[in-house]
């Protein structure tokens, strides 16, 4: 079952809310006495994560269950950059949060709460470590966005109560929402697009030098996309305002600049201040899911530099 994507979750009584966990979907089939740890897109995930397959071989037989595998940092937060990059020092748990079969029992039909009963009676109560149920969430809306941005976490989801379990449907009973951290950055330039700039380019101060921090062309409006590229047009510079580059590789997810990639760029004099929201700091200095927020007219270039966990808000 997946997630549809919201600006504002659902509210009130018929509602649940979970974390949203930055991960690897996962579901889990145990049948004829063995476990089959299986990707989203039907990948074998048994040997790529074998304690987590071993921890779930107590699950009764003929049992589905679904979940998320993560990765957490060393404050304890999921980090997909870990995940991905498989640290040893990263420990992985596998966070169940739904029960399709129980026994040979289908239970797609029965409403969420039941399911998440039956999941801790008879499930989870036979599991220890690395495996955790994703924990409900008592809070109201408002106070667990606030809480979510507070400690670094990516998102929230909501769940109908009532909601049966939908395989590979998008009905909206199920809903997620990123809470993401922010903080001002600095425009030293962009890439073109059809009318005007595709993506733009920004970095922060370290003892003085400009250091590319990443790209983005997520969180502009065909008239927000006009007014920034007319200041840009008077803000031309031709020498490239970033020290760190050009980088020797693209990156995992393709923040990275290389020289191949810096000739789609066109650079600024590094004057523009703005905000931009994204999920996390990858290892190797670049913002994971950046988005662009608006520019700070109240803020010098030369103050902006990269902030620590939990001071990158206003």
């Amino acid at each position: 079952m997946l997630l549809q994507r919201a600006e504002k979750l659902s509210e009130g009584p018929s509602w649940i809310y979970e974390l949203k966990l930055d991960g690897f979907r996962a579901q889990t089939v145990k049948t004829g006495g063995r476990v089959h740890l299986r990707s989203r897109n039907d990948k074998d995930f048994n040997a790529k994560y074998p304690a987590i397959a071993q921890a779930l071989a107590a699950m009764p037989d003929e049992t589905v269950v679904d979940g998320e595998i993560v990765a957490l940092d060393e404050s304890g937060r999921p980090s997909f950059s870990a995940l991905q990059n498989g640290s040893a020092s990263a420990p992985l748990v596998y966070y169940v949060f739904d029960l399709m079969m129980l026994a040979a029992r289908d239970v797609t039909n029965e409403p969420l709460t039941v399911r998440r009963e039956l999941l801790t009676e008879h499930v989870l109560a036979k599991l220890d470590e690395p495996i955790r149920e994703s924990p409900t969430l008592d809070a109201g809306l408002p106070d667990l966005v606030r809480s979510v941005k507070a400690h670094g976490l990516e998102g929230l989801v909501a769940k109908r109560r009532d909601s049966r379990y939908e395989p590979g449907q998008r009905s909206g009973a199920w809903q997620k929402m990123r809470v993401n951290r922010e903080q001002p950055l600095v425009i030293g330039g962009y890439t073109m697009g059809a009318r005007n700039f595709d993506a733009i380019v920004f970095g922060y101060y370290d003892g003085g030098k400009l250091m590319y921090a990443g790209r983005t062309r997520s969180g502009f409006t065909p008239a927000s996309r006009d007014q920034l590229f007319k200041r840009f047009q008077t803000l031309a510079a031709v020498e490239c305002p970033f020290a760190n580059l050009p980088e020797p590789r693209g990156g995992r997810w393709g923040e990275g600049l290389t020289a191949e990639k810096m000739k789609e760029c066109r650079w600024l004099k590094p004057v523009l201040v703005g905000q931009f929201e994204f999920v996390e700091w990858t290892p190797d200095g670049h913002l994971r899911h950046s988005r662009y927020v608006g520019l700070r007219e109240d803020l010098k270039p030369a103050g902006v530099v990269r902030k620590r966990h939990g001071d990158e808000e206003r």
